[in-house]
Order: structure tokens, then C-alpha cells, then sequence
């Protein structure tokens, strides 16, 4: 009778915990779907496209960019119609019209078609990415901030396996084979993912409502230096995310360069993680800061320095801080309670993203080593900005909620302090 006793007792305790990580994956295998292979498996692809779909180095970047409008469209239905993040059906869909455009894109060599499709895949991850993350940061919120962090890691799981599938495909099949192994791999994850938790609505939320809050900071001009920050950081790392096969592959072995897309999923699995521990000992805006200066480094590394240990080593670097950062943004956004932080950062984040390969396109003539250079000074400059968003940071924000509407209750009037570390 006691052990009976004892194991509904451990069911009952393991229960919330089982539950937790069942969210945790769900949300990493939604954004494993629409970014880590929806978005990002267009830069193994790429040097695969030129060579054997004969894509000029112009259209390769115009491909990108129709990605980068799409994304962006993607981030503004978020911020105006704001019901769609907290919609399942939102979700669904568009992990369904995200894997067809997958499985079009070998279904014709017209860059017209071909810019229509990325431009769908880009609207979709946008919108499967802002879902995802508010549900992660909704759901999670008063739980370890690791667990959002395996969550980001989704995305670094996509990038590693779709990297791995197009590595052991470019030696037995061609581009197309790549494109709708990718797209099978999309909908392996959509599967795991299809019955995520979006957001829960404001009425739903634990039944409460805000009271009247003790005075805190305006967070206005944080939150402008954090948007400037991440922006930068939209078209610094872009670069790299787009180009940094096809530049590796220009002065190393052909297989150097899909090796180390791998090894950049593979260091970005862990990373969120990791970033969010160290959150424990430093604040957000200099563990941002920090991330940013590693990240410039590891873009500049190729073009500085050829041979295959640089290579790797860049993209080890890489994969350690672009999920860090977009993790370390989007928590101090939700940190300094601004409306829609999550959305209006990744709209500046996709303009960012827009405005990279624009900016780049007129270097490609001489190779990808100018514009990772480039690329490279405008992640310094996210950095920068990184910087000034230490001065003064709000680190402690007054959170009081109330159980009845209209009134503050004991525990409101004592409610502790919200640290912005994790």
C-alpha cells in the first residue's frame, strides 16, 4: 500500500516536469522547421544551385533577400494583428505552406518562381518563429531560464541536420535531391511540433489582471538602443548566415564548407543555454555586448585568415552566439515589459536581414571575403550599441499583478522584485 502510495506520488510529481519538457521540445521542433531548415537551408544549397542550376551570384542574393522581405511581412502581421500569435491554426498552417515551398523549389528553374517561394518560406518562418518564442516565453516564464534556451536550440538542431543531409547528398545527388530531402525533414518536425501551445490570451492568463504598479523606469530608451542593437545584428549576421558556405568553399576543400554549416548548427544547440547559465553572473546587456564582439570575430575569421581551421573555427563561433543573442535580445525586450517586444524586435531584426545582402550584393564580384569583412564592422557596431545599453539598464522591474480586477491584493502590495537575470 505505502509503495503504491509512493509511486502516484512521484506521477503526480513528475507530471509538470514531464510537461515542460514535452513544451520545450515542441517549441524547439517548431523552430527547427521554420528556421533551422525552412530558412537556413538555402546557404548549403546555394554554392550546390550555382554550380549545377546555374544561379548567377546576383540571384543568389535576390533569393535571399525575397526570404528577408517575406520574414519581415512575417514580424509586421505579428505586430498588427497580434491574435495570430496566440493561434494554433496560425502555427499549422504555416508549417504546411513552409514545407510546400520546400518541396517546389526543384520543381522549376524560374528565379521568379523560385523568389515567390522563398518569399513564402520567409512569411511563414516569421510567423512560426513569433508564435513559438512567445509561447516559450509566456509558458515558461517563471521556470529556469535554460529551459527557453534548449527551446532556441531548436533552431541550431535544423541548421546541423539539414546541413548533414546536404553534406552526404552533394556526393551521391544533385540540388533538387537536397531541396526535397529538406523538405521531409521539415515535416518531421512540423509533426513533432504540430500540437504546441501558442501564447495563451490575456483573459486566460491565471484569471489576473494588472494592478496599479510602483513607479519603475521608462524602458523607451533601453529598448531603442536594444532595437538598434539587434538590428545591426540583423544585417551583420545575415551575411554570414547566407554566405559563409560559399565563402569558405572559395579557398578551402568542397566539402569545408557544408562541414562547417554542420559544426554551426552543432554549436548552436547548447548555446542558448549556455547563455542564459552565464546570465547568472553577468547582466543581459553585457553578455549581449560580449556575444556580439565574439560573433564579429568569428565572422571576420574567413576572410582574414583561409585554410580549414579557420573555417571551422569561425563557424564555431558563429553557431555559439547568433542564437545567444537573438536569446539575450528578446528576454531583455520582455525584461523591460515593452509592448510587443518579441515582435517589434524581430521586425527590425528582418529589416536588417533585408538590408544585408542589399548592401553586400555589390561586392560579390571579387568573392565573399569584402563582405564578410563588412559584415563583420556592422556586428561591432551592434556591439556599440550593445554598450550604451548598459548605462543605467533597468536591472530590477517591478511586476504586480492582481487575482481580482480593480483591486491590489496583499501579495501584490509585497511582490518581489524581478531581477533581470535569469
Amino acid at each position: 500500500m505505502r509503495l503504491r502510495t509512493q509511486r502516484r506520488s512521484s506521477a503526480r510529481s513528475s507530471g509538470p516536469f514531464r510537461s515542460l519538457w514535452t513544451h520545450v521540445a515542441q517549441a524547439a521542433a517548431a523552430l527547427a522547421a521554420g528556421m533551422g531548415v525552412g530558412r537556413f537551408v538555402y546557404t548549403p544549397i546555394l554554392p550546390l544551385m550555382h554550380t549545377q542550376a546555374g544561379l548567377s551570384s546576383a540571384a543568389g542574393a535576390n533569393l535571399a533577400t525575397a526570404n528577408y522581405i517575406g520574414y519581415l511581412v512575417g514580424a509586421l502581421m505579428g505586430i498588427a494583428m497580434p491574435a495570430l500569435v496566440r493561434s494554433p491554426a496560425v502555427l499549422r498552417g504555416s508549417l504546411i505552406v513552409l514545407t510546400g515551398s520546400l518541396v517546389a523549389m526543384p520543381a522549376t528553374h524560374s528565379v521568379t518562381v523560385w523568389i515567390v517561394l522563398r518569399l513564402l518560406a520567409g512569411l511563414t518562418s516569421a510567423l512560426i518563429f513569433v508564435v513559438a518564442v512567445s509561447s516559450v516565453l509566456s509558458h515558461l516564464r517563471d521556470h529556469p531560464a535554460h529551459l527557453p534556451g534548449w527551446a532556441f536550440g531548436g533552431v541550431g538542431a535544423g541548421i546541423a541536420l539539414s546541413g548533414l543531409l546536404v553534406l552526404v547528398l552533394r556526393s551521391v545527388a544533385d540540388w533538387r535531391a537536397a531541396w526535397w530531402a529538406s523538405a521531409g525533414l521539415a515535416a518531421v518536425f512540423a509533426a513533432v511540433a504540430w500540437n504546441l501551445r501558442p501564447e495563451g490570451t490575456p483573459a486566460s492568463d491565471a484569471g489576473s489582471t494588472t494592478g496599479p504598479a510602483r513607479p519603475s523606469p521608462r524602458p523607451h530608451r533601453w529598448f531603442t538602443a536594444l532595437f538598434a542593437a539587434y538590428t545591426l545584428e540583423g544585417i551583420g549576421y545575415i551575411v554570414a548566415g547566407t554566405f559563409l558556405v560559399a565563402a569558405i568553399e572559395q579557398s578551402s576543400p568542397g566539402w569545408a564548407g557544408s562541414g562547417a554549416w554542420v559544426l554551426v548548427g552543432l554549436a548552436a544547440v547548447p548555446s542558448s543555454a549556455l547563455w542564459a547559465r552565464l546570465g547568472r553572473r553577468w547582466s543581459r546587456p553585457d553578455l549581449l555586448c560580449a556575444a556580439l564582439v565574439i560573433q564579429a570575430v568569428g565572422i571576420a575569421l574567413p576572410a582574414l585568415i583561409g585554410g580549414v581551421t579557420a573555417a571551422l573555427i569561425s563557424a564555431l563561433l558563429f553557431g555559439a552566439t547568433f542564437l545567444g543573442v537573438s536569446t539575450i535580445a528578446l528576454a531583455a525586450g520582455t525584461h523591460l515589459q515593452f509592448p510587443r517586444s518579441v515582435a517589434l524586435l524581430t521586425a527590425g531584426y528582418s529589416v536588417g536581414q533585408i538590408l544585408g545582402p542589399l548592401v553586400v550584393t555589390p561586392l560579390l564580384h571579387h568573392g565573399y571575403h569584402q563582405a564578410l569583412i563588412l559584415a563583420a564592422l556592422v556586428v561591432l557596431a551592434a556591439a556599440g550599441a550593445a554598450a550604451v545599453l548598459r548605462i543605467g539598464f533597468p536591472h530590477h522591474m517591478a511586476v504586480v499583478r492582481s487575482t481580482v480586477p480593480g483591486r491590489r491584493s496583499a501579495s501584490a502590495e509585497t511582490a518581489p522584485i524581478r531581477s533581470d537575470r535569469p
